[in-house]
């Protein structure tokens, strides 16, 4: 088995973690997982959602978006449709989970942090580029607010990343691009902490079923890979 980018099995695409692209966000990064781009912007609000006031616990969330050309043909805007795709749904809602999974609610007070996932380019992985990107900007939002006296120390309970797995012509490989993602056996996204803790496993068989020697060989790879951008989202942010 090769694969099309010639990386081995257990190979990341190059992975950037750019911060402070942003002059208005309050938090931001720049994520590339090979050739997919997408854009995290991280936005501080004094409020929480109307069934929180009153509880003391902050919120996070967050959004996702793929621009007209960030794909080989130009989309339509979903604004312009009147309605969020299910899987555009399916996205964000898996960006909440994930970085609320990490985030002491009671330390950020009757807040919230809105983050923005904005894909540019897209070569596979979106959504697990998005996560991991979303954290940094989340958490330079933080830091934003202890700069300024909105908190006293980083809610923040652990890092947490995310990255796709999948049975690529037989074998188990890590991130895969859109050459491999279109064509796998089996596709699997893992978000996992940096203390190795499961947040949300999504897998799906695309045409023989998968088996759980095949899962259990998926999940040693996702864990190392999420370690791996554990220790340079740790570097970038100074964790």
């Amino acid at each position: 088995m090769t694969r099309p980018s010639g990386r081995a099995p257990h190979n990341l695409r190059a992975i950037e973690l750019i911060p402070h692209v942003s002059k208005h966000a309050e938090g931001s990064c720049l994520v590339k997982f090979g050739d997919t781009h997408v854009l995290c912007l991280a936005t501080v609000e004094d409020r929480v959602p109307h069934w929180m006031k009153g509880g003391g616990a902050g919120w996070v969330t967050g959004e996702y978006g793929m621009l007209p050309r960030s794909t080989g043909q130009r989309m339509d805007r979903e604004a312009a449709k009147g309605r969020q795709s299910g899987r555009t749904q399916e996205i964000q809602r898996l960006i909440g989970r994930a970085l609320r999974a990490v985030v002491d609610m009671k330390a950020l007070g009757e807040r919230q942090v809105k983050v923005d996932c904005d894909v540019i380019q897209a070569d596979g992985g979106t959504r697990t580029a998005s996560v991991t990107g979303g954290f940094v900007a989340m958490v330079l939002a933080f830091q934003h607010m202890m700069t300024i006296g909105m908190l006293k120390s980083l809610p923040i309970t652990d890092t947490v990343a995310a990255i796709s797995c999948g049975v690529y012509q037989g074998a188990s490989v890590i991130d895969l691009d859109y050459d491999e993602d279109s064509t796998a056996e089996t596709d699997a996204n893992f978000v996992i902490t940096g203390k190795g803790g499961i947040v949300e496993v999504q897998g799906t068989a695309e045409r023989e079923p998968f088996t759980e020697e095949q899962f259990l060989g998926l999940l040693n790879l996702a864990r190392t890979g999420c370690g791996q951008l554990s220790a340079l989202q740790r570097q970038v942010l100074g964790l």
